[in-house]
């Protein structure tokens, strides 16, 4: 072989070489990296509403476009490159009314048939809320997770991430590997608890410990609503603070306590609390003393602001100088469950003297969907006076449609919820009409459509507790005991399916056996 033979073999085995090399750190050799699948159906549903949730209702994410729902997978984020991510189906709706069977079979088959694709996989970021109710179904996100299992096995490892106002079923536990939830209400850190969900879930395939040995399960019969538990204000935030001490112990992998959703009636909605890890006296220790901690301070649960009947709340802020004055209008709230369309509050406004004519205090009402009205505003334009009907047309059972007329002052197109969105004055209270139901959390949602909230005497919310930008916007804040499929007043709504007893129902109920249950690993 000559000499010129050998330099030119030697230069293209440097270049092989070096071709391995860019592949291997440009990530095209993944073959050891882990396999992980990303699925998940969230909703919170009301059993206490007429209203369905149909497959409108859901806005369905497939594939690659799961990845922009999630900041901590952007394509240059460090989770993204630690993994082969498979992501399948992830459905997210408004909170609403109980899932159609059809619905709900139709996104579990699509999401099957999508995680067969590319099966076999290490593990799954399973996203989910915790309080979803199908119709004719008990457990709905237990009996999707073990559907799950027979796709990919006991094998792969699940990590699921829940909303704190969820349920964890034992069928959930026993058929999950690591859990956790929000730790706030309102839910300021849901991001970075769906993020410990999945940097849990690399950790432990990375480091070769698979699955925690331990799970233990406590399910304490309490029953409260969002409002009287928000960690804000005490006891909940002292409660919420004790999580992370538990879970950040060595040997235990995460910890939550679940408050339990208070609009389905079915067995499973209470609270729970869970903890995982390897070391079995710290999980059990770890979940009791949480569970123990809930049960408590049970009793020193309440509002998180003032309450009143309606009327109370009117004439207070009538009579208030805080501009604005903040009414939550709770129990047709949509972020909870509710319709949204119940007109009972908006037809005791426009039915007060003080805001006939526009001299009156200025109030904003949002908002009540009213399709039929939105359509005849956009054909009358900006300026024109418009009457017709609206709300009424889900939940009816405390007020008919109410007939508005007044004048139109904008119309906006093009919002993910409210489609169309037009705003009518009648006296002096800017109604806020939409195509389709929407929640209004943040100051842009009123100022795209020309209304300043800040200078507004007075704004009604169909919401519960306010989310931040709201809480922070307030000058006064008041939640009036308004009737609805979400009803703050528990008492008032028939639960025949809850575990009795049960507080707050039998609030002299004897203290429950809180020692955890170790859930079986698969």
């Amino acid at each position: 072989m000559t000499k010129t033979t050998n330099f030119l073999s030697l230069i293209l085995i440097c270049i092989l070489l070096l071709a391995c090399s860019q592949k291997e750190n440009t990530g095209e050799n993944s073959h050891s990296l882990p396999r992980i699948a990303i699925a998940g159906i969230a909703i919170e549903s009301s059993t206490f509403s007429p209203a369905v949730s149909e497959m409108d209702a859901f806005r369905v994410s497939r594939g690659e476009e799961i990845f922009n729902l999630y900041p901590f997978f952007s394509a240059d984020s460090t989770n993204r490159n630690r993994a082969n991510w498979f992501p399948a189906l992830y459905a997210r709706s408004l909170p609403g009314g109980a899932v159609t069977r059809e619905t709900y079979e139709s996104l579990v088959t699509e999401m099957l048939d999508k995680l067969r694709e590319n099966a076999p996989y290490d593990g799954m970021f399973f996203d989910i809320h915790g309080a979803m109710s199908v119709v004719g179904m008990d457990d709905p996100e237990g009996d999707l997770i073990t559907r799950i299992r027979e796709v990919i096995g006991d094998e792969t490892i699940i990590s699921t991430s829940m909303d704190l106002h969820g349920s964890v079923s034992w069928r959930l536990a026993e058929n999950t590997d690591l859990i956790t939830c929000y730790r706030m209400a309102p839910h300021e850190d849901a991001m970075e608890s769906k993020k410990r969900t999945v940097d849990n879930l690399l950790e432990r395939l990375e480091s070769g410990t698979g699955k925690p040995a331990f799970k233990a399960w406590v399910a304490v019969p309490i029953l409260l609503p969002g409002e009287k538990t928000s960690t804000r204000v005490e006891p909940a935030k002292s409660l919420y603070d004790k999580v992370a001490p538990i879970a950040d112990q060595e040997g235990v992998v995460d910890a939550g306590i679940w408050i339990g959703y208070a609009w389905a009636d079915e067995s499973r909605n209470q609270a729970y609390v869970m903890v995982t890890g390897d070391d079995q006296q710290k999980v059990t220790d770890g979940a009791e003393y949480l569970a123990r901690s809930f049960w408590e301070v049970r009793k020193e649960f309440d509002f998180i602001a003032p309450t009143a009947t309606l009327k109370e709340s009117l004439d207070k802020a009538i009579a208030s100088d805080k501009r604005p004055f903040i009414i939550s209008d709770m129990g047709d709230n949509p972020t909870a469950g509710g319709a949204g369309d119940v007109t009972w509050t908006l037809n005791e406004i426009l039915s007060r003297p003080e805001f006939k004519t526009d001299k009156g205090p200025s109030l904003i009402y949002a908002s009540i969907p009213g399709p039929e009205l939105v359509e005849m505003a956009v054909k009358a334009g900006v300026g024109a006076v418009v009457e017709g009907n609206a709300g009424a047309m889900v939940d009816d059972r405390y007020a008919p449609p109410i007939r508005i007329k007044g004048t139109i002052t904008a119309i906006e197109h093009g919002d993910q919820h409210a489609q169309t969105e037009v705003v009518v004055k009648v006296g002096s209270v800017s109604v806020i009409v939409t195509k389709r139901r929407k929640p209004y959390h943040y100051e842009a949602d009123f100022t795209n459509l020309g209304l300043n909230p800040r200078e507004s005497d007075i704004v009604v919310v169909k919401i519960g507790y306010l989310v931040p930008e709201l809480y922070d916007m307030r000058a006064d804040w008041i939640m009036a005991l308004t009737p609805g499929g979400v009803d703050q007043d528990l008492d008032r709504l028939e639960f025949k399916r809850i575990n009795r007893p049960m507080f707050p129902f039998d609030r002299d109920m004897a203290d429950p056996d809180l020692k955890a249950k170790l859930v079986p690993v698969k």
